[in-house]
């Protein structure tokens, strides 16, 4: 790394933070310290693992800093004399001591198209809303949630059967490379921010249990929104003779004809391995990964040739 390149202080936890921590390395720039979220037990056997942006940080020998709250342990950051902060998906709220004593100020990639969906989840809710698009947008961190001024954006079409996890790897790969595109002039005082329009503004809170719970009463868009949008995480989850049953994944057929059936009833197809569920108008979802109470998760082939006798009835929830 050559000493006459700025100094960066990156911020993040999550795998979408590995990926352009990596390119930040990859791509020459002088990462002087990375701060990420501590380790916490994960799975079953509760194993202490590191984040991965902590793993892409010990891999290239970088200083890794680990405070439980940086809003009152956050002298580390300044000791590395850092030029510019760069945040993604870090998960804490960055103290105004580190967001302007950097020459650059601090800057944050978000997986939104600003100011629409502020917030924790913004992947989710885009597509529980059925949105035709999403995106990232680089902005000015300031003392305010995802409010700063916008320094560049790019737009990511949604597809109509596209996961939360499918577009949050889409978005990964176009926060990479919009922030390597974008540094060059920014670091070179080119870029002429833009303020967010505050009556553009939308939220995205972070997923409630609440909201994991399918409700065959609605219709079915909003319910394939629902199982595609909580894929893989937290995943969507109905109730099959009183035991809980997730659905990883469906598909939605939009110009289907409206019938009378009533809400949750499953009619099964085997030799077309189909298995479709009826919702609140009268149309049908197409249930493709499943995973029954006590069971792994698998396709709706495998699930279906197990069976012995075929569900009629999923359990409805107001």
């Amino acid at each position: 790394m050559m000493n006459d390149k700025p100094r960066i202080v990156f911020m993040g936890t999550p795998d979408i933070g590995a990926h352009v921590l990596r390119q930040l390395i990859d791509h020459s720039y002088c990462v002087v310290g990375v701060v990420s979220q501590p380790d916490r037990p994960v799975g079953r056997k509760r194993e202490l693992l590191p984040t991965p942006v902590k793993k892409v940080a010990l891999e290239y020998n970088i200083p890794v800093f680990q405070p439980e709250k940086i809003r009152h342990d956050f002298q580390q950051v300044l000791d590395w004399n850092p030029d510019v902060i760069i945040t993604t998906a870090y998960g804490q709220i960055v103290p105004d001591e580190l967001l302007y004593a950097p020459k650059y100020k601090a800057i944050n990639v978000h997986t939104s198209l600003l100011p629409k969906y502020r917030g924790g989840a913004p992947i989710h809710h885009a597509i529980l809303n059925g949105d035709s698009e999403s995106g990232v947008t680089i902005m000015y961190m300031v003392d305010k949630l995802d409010a700063g001024n916008m320094l560049a954006q790019t737009i990511v079409p949604i597809s109509d059967d596209l996961t939360m996890g499918e577009l949050h790897d889409q978005l990964m790969v176009a926060g990479g490379k919009l922030l390597l595109d974008m540094l060059p002039s920014f670091f070179t005082g080119e870029i002429t921010p833009i303020e967010q329009d505050e009556k553009q503004v939308t939220l995205a809170p972070n997923i409630s249990r609440a909201m994991e719970a399918i409700n065959w009463n609605k219709e079915a868009q909003i319910i394939h929104n629902q199982i595609r949008g909580l894929s893989p995480w937290p995943v969507a989850h109905t109730k099959l003779e009183g035991h809980n049953f997730k659905i990883w994944q469906a598909t939605f057929d939009r110009n289907q004809s409206a019938t009378n059936k009533r809400p949750g009833t499953i009619v099964i197809d085997k030799k077309a391995k189909q298995f479709l569920v009826y919702c609140g108008d009268g149309k049908a979802i197409s249930l493709l990964v499943v995973q029954p109470a006590g069971k792994q998760k698998q396709a709706i082939e495998g699930y279906l040739n197990g069976l012995k006798v075929a569900p009629v009835q999923f359990d409805t929830c107001e």
